[in-house]
């Protein structure tokens, strides 16, 4: 017994229970994370899919009968006492019920996405292959038969190949449509952006020109305007023409009431039978979806469509706060361990930049709203923007406020990072390159820097992974809900850093918690989750990537 004792108490000093215990839980801590992200993608991925359509014949408590039309969302089990204290009639020797929540479409007609179906009421399930899924810019999916295609009015002999006709008219739909949209978020943006410049400066022209030069000054700058205007009038009239072509067709419809409805092509944006469907074609869909999620616009409230506005948004900001706070950490840091006194000022602040790590996001968002925004882009627009007052340019959210407030967050962990990387290296390094000549300044940019680049790019990496999930600072300092155009494009200076952009973040906050439509929404959260999970370990790991390899080659060059 006591050598069993003196064996246990010789484990426990050896600090074996203590590894064994770190390792189960950092097992348990991966397994959880594991199970969380095949969680989100399962939920998320899963939407893409082709779901097969049914058509149900269902019995109401008074007996009616009613066909359905849809696709199953979820399936449980409730009890029948609950049910029935809600006012629903369930046969009273039945306990639990199964009940399916059915999306029916044809939001614009029901007024509901989603109705909750009880299996004892359940008369009758098919899959006819007749049956077509319409995805609409407006009112969400439609669900019903096609009964007929019109054209210019005139109803379309449909008797040879229905299919084939319809599927070669979404395709025409959906050239038009992109000309639309280029002409719409390109060309007429362009002009529109040219013209707003325009009239600021002929305002600054007005407030600060010598009348005689203001004259000829404003004649150059009204042909200018001229010329804007016939360009954006002859986008206007194609813009016109392009919607009579793309409403020439429209669709005849047969709701699974009997009812038969029109949906214009204009609204028609894709056609699929998803009971008709081989496994490669619905491969085939799923990839296109998937593709379309990614690179589309968000519509109907950011509950359909894609999340291209937020994607770009996100990593453009990244880059950008990550061009930041590298040199403002760096040289913090540098100035810390290489130049400082190391005495209690220097510790307090060092004290003070741990502490700065731990402040709430929020704060630094009230602090970018009221210093960055307020302060600065209120005195930049005095300053250089005032003919455009009182609209703002940069006195309010933009992507350059928002980067540098994450920045700003940002900036202890990049601090702290480079300052461990930089008392890794041994003195005798830089004793060596000051004795073969080299100045200070010399020793810290020849050598130091390019030594202690692991662990910058090691705060890079923490400060990248920190600011992709952030959303309460951006929700104070630019972020909007949607984002009317992309902070880069054609247009000089090309980069709009004052223009408002998406976040992958706020997106999910948004699509989650405050839409209409939850049940519509919730696969869009989780793809979106799953995508911003992605996008941070992709730049993780491009980071992490490119730290190994300069560690490596420093660390021959040390061996050296």
């Amino acid at each position: 017994m006591r050598a069993s004792l003196s064996d246990i108490r010789a484990w426990f000093g050896k600090g074996t229970p203590w590894i064994w215990l770190q390792a189960s839980a950092v097992s348990f801590s991966l397994v959880l994370l594991g199970g969380l992200l095949v969680l989100i993608a399962v939920r998320g991925l899963s939407h893409f899919w082709p779901a097969p359509l049914e058509e149900w014949v269902v019995r109401d408590g008074q007996g009616t009968q009613t066909v359905l039309v849809g696709q199953v969302h979820r399936s449980e089990w409730v009890d029948a006492g609950r049910l029935r204290e809600a006012g629903v009639v369930v046969p009273a020797d039945i306990d639990r019920v199964r009940r399916h929540l059915l999306k029916t479409g044809n939001r614009d007609l029901t007024g509901r996405d989603f109705t909750w179906v009880l299996d004892p009421d359940i008369q009758a399930r098919t899959r006819p292959d007749s049956l077509l899924v319409l995805e609409r810019s407006q009112w969400g999916v439609f669900f019903g038969r096609l009964a007929g295609i019109r054209e210019d009015g005139v109803l379309q002999d449909l008797s040879g190949h229905p299919w084939a006709s319809l599927t070669q008219r979404v395709r025409r739909a959906a050239s038009l449509r992109e000309r639309i949209a280029t002409l719409e978020n390109k060309d007429l943006a362009s002009v529109n952006y040219r013209v707003n410049r325009l009239e600021r400066d002929r305002q600054a022209l007005i407030d600060a020109a010598a009348p005689d030069q203001l004259a000829d000054a404003l004649i150059d700058l009204e042909a200018e305007r001229i010329t804007l205007q016939a360009e954006f009038d002859g986008y206007a009239a194609e813009l016109e023409s392009l919607y009579v072509e793309i409403n020439r067709d429209s669709l005849l419809m047969t709701t699974p009431g009997g009812e038969e409805v029109e949906a214009p092509m204009g609204v028609v944006l894709d056609a699929w039978r998803p009971n008709h469907m081989a496994t490669a074609e619905k491969l085939g869909h799923y990839l296109g979806k998937l593709w379309s999620f990614l690179s589309d616009a968000p519509r109907e409230a950011n509950t359909e469509g894609g999340i291209f506005p937020a994607l770009f948004g996100t990593v453009l900001m990244v880059v950008l706060m990550s061009l930041f706070v590298t040199p403002l950490g760096v040289i913090a840091a540098v100035y810390l361990r290489e130049y400082a006194t190391q005495g209690w000022l220097t510790q307090l602040i060092r004290i003070s930049v741990n502490n700065l790590a731990g402040v709430p996001s929020i704060v630094y968002g009230v602090f970018g709203l009221g210093f960055f925004i307020y302060f600065i882009g209120g005195g930049i627009d005095r300053l250089l923007f005032s003919e455009s007052l009182p609209t703002p340019t940069f006195g309010t959210g933009g992507l350059f406020w928002a980067s540098l407030t994450l920045a700003l967050l940002t900036l202890p962990v990049v601090i702290v990072s480079t300052e461990e990387g930089l008392s890794r290296i041994p003195r005798s390094v830089r004793e060596g390159s000051l004795a073969l000549g080299a100045t200070r300044w010399e020793t810290l940019w020849r050598t130091i820097l390019p030594m202690a680049t692991p662990g910058i790019m090691t705060g890079v990496i923490l400060a990248v992974a920190r600011a992709a999930g952030e959303v309460a600072p951006l929700m104070l300092v630019g972020v909007v809900k949607l984002a009317p155009a992309l902070p880069l494009d054609g247009d000089f200076p090309f980069l709009h850093l004052e223009r408002k952009f998406m976040h992958l973040g706020f997106h999910i906050y948004d699509v989650g918690f405050q839409s209409p439509n939850v049940e519509a929404s919730r696969p869009l959260v989780y793809a979106t989750a799953l995508l911003l999970v992605a996008i941070t370990l992709v730049l993780n790991l491009t980071a992490v990537a490119i730290r190994n390899r300069l560690r490596e080659r420093y660390r021959s060059l040390e061996a050296q």
